[in-house]
């Protein structure tokens, strides 16, 4: 039946792109059709194989982009195997992006003087050749956890879900600042739910500081949260100012929208910002005026984590169990039922490169 003025378009279906039998948390689609997914040390993720791994036609991971560098061996340098992945990106440079948190530890005792530290690590997709290796041991703090990135031009943004703050690092020159340290929109200051029921560590409410971010497809604003929301906004050129107070940069932040408890984002080319709602199982589609609807709602959607928007306009959305994880169990015992899966939705959407 056509569709007549006035009537909405169904959603399209929710459709099972890949599963596992390891937690994963993030996705990323080369525009060639490359898939890269990570496994993350927390909830075993990252026992029992690769921790950073390619997707081959047949469904089957490959360690990327090599099996040295995903067999932790103790070992400590920036070009040293990986300590603890928390995130991937492909930037619009085409590269492979790798958070490596280092030997860190969240909301527990500080992090180790001498251990790993946390580094951004950039891989050419096609000959797994190291393109850039960052440390970021000059902006952390002893309870740093460095969570996410997103790039602007040379300037990469990273949230810090440890000890609240976002860096910011020039690319061009390797220089670093942290900011917005404890502020209002860095810091989580509320409960998180998940699945009706209140998100615990040790019996204590768990504490996801900056985590998710996004910048806008005209590269003005930079948006982002804690896990716990609400979403905030700032515009680039006040955050890559170096020379702008603290003080006048958290004047220029602004509460963009009241954001639930999330576990991933993403942005379209037309500046739609889609956050997951680790509660109620579904995910939001906020316009850039702050106009927010269900995208998509189903009890299969359980932490959906980092999602992404290929160059076809799929939104991938991998649904992690994050929260049924041993760690955030009153008695210790994981409640994930494997396999995970990673969902996609072909929304024709307009990517963001």
């Amino acid at each position: 039946m056509p569709l007549h003025p006035g009537m909405a378009r169904p959603t399209p279906a929710l459709h099972v792109a890949w599963t596992s039998e390891r937690i994963l948390n993030a996705v990323a689609v080369a525009d060639d059709g490359q898939r890269f997914v990570s496994f993350p040390y927390w909830g075993g993720g990252g026992s029992g194989g690769p921790t950073v791994a390619e997707i081959d036609a047949n469904g089957q991971p490959h360690a990327f982009p090599d099996a040295r560098w995903n067999h932790p061996d103790g070992t400590r340098g920036m070009l040293q195997p990986f300590v603890r992945v928390n995130a991937i990106r492909i930037g619009s440079d085409g590269l492979l992006w790798v958070v490596d948190s280092g030997d860190a530890n969240v909301g527990g005792p500080p992090n180790p003087a001498n251990g790993a530290p946390a580094r951004l690590l950039a891989f050419d997709i096609t000959t797994g050749q190291v393109v850039h290796a960052l440390s970021l041991r000059a902006a952390s703090t002893p309870h740093s956890y460095m969570d996410d990135i997103r790039f602007h031009n040379d300037t990469i943004f990273v949230t810090d879900a440890g000890d609240p703050a976002l860096v910011v690092v020039n690319l061009s020159t390797g220089a670093q600042r942290r900011v917005l340290a404890h502020d209002r929109s860095t810091t989580d200051k509320r409960p998180m739910h998940a699945e009706g029921r209140l998100l615990t560590v040790h019996g204590q409410p768990a504490r996801i500081h900056a985590d998710q971010l996004e910048v806008s497809p005209d590269g003005r604003t930079l948006y982002f949260q804690p896990s716990s929301g609400p979403m905030w906004s700032a515009p680039t050129a006040a955050l890559e100012n170096p020379v702008l107070p603290a003080a006048g940069l958290a004047r220029a932040v602004t509460r963009f929208y009241n954001t639930p408890s999330s576990g991933g984002t993403a942005i379209d080319g037309d500046g739609n910002l889609y956050v997951s709602d680790v509660n109620r199982l579904r995910i939001l589609r906020i316009t850039p005026q702050g106009r927010a609807s269900t995208l998509v709602r189903d009890r299969r959607l359980v932490w959906a984590d980092a999602m992404w928007i290929d160059s076809h306009g799929v939104l991938w959305i991998p649904a992690v169990q994050l929260n049924r994880t041993a760690t955030f169990q009153p008695d210790g015992i994981s409640r994930v039922q494997l396999p995970v899966a990673i969902y996609t939705m072909d929304l024709h959407l307009k990517p963001v490169r």
